[in-house]
């Protein structure tokens, strides 16, 4: 049997996003007058969690995640990075890196270029 005093890290890792279904249920259950301990009892999830849910839906009116950090590179610096890469294979990432920066005014580094790179399929 497993108690309301389980490790957190146990049910949900730290920075496991919950699912659009568990917050919906969630906002679902407060409006049939369920508590926060029931909800997060039923849920197997902290009730802090619940209760910081609940209360971004009462002033938002929505459940949706956190956004996130946006990304640097855009669709169109992508293009670019492929452009030039398809160009001229043999350039380095701090060299690809420069060429962007100087092209079209994208402040990345040649970590990023490198990781982008390889999300595209082109490694070595």
């Amino acid at each position: 049997m497993q108690t309301a005093s389980t490790n957190i890290c146990e049910r949900m890792g730290r920075s496991q996003e919950l699912s659009q279904f568990k917050r919906g249920t969630m906002i679902d259950w407060h409006l049939c007058n369920k508590s926060i301990r029931d909800i997060s009892l039923l849920l197997n999830i902290p009730g802090s969690i619940v209760s910081g849910i609940i209360t971004k839906w009462k002033q938002l009116r929505t459940t949706q995640p956190r956004s996130g950090r946006p990304c640097k590179m855009t669709e169109r610096g992508q293009r670019m990075l492929k452009s030039t890469v398809s160009r001229s294979c043999q350039l380095s990432a701090e060299s690809i890196a420069k060429d962007l920066q100087t092209s079209c005014g994208l402040q990345i580094g040649a970590t990023l270029v490198h990781r982008e790179l390889y999300g595209m399929g082109f490694h070595g």
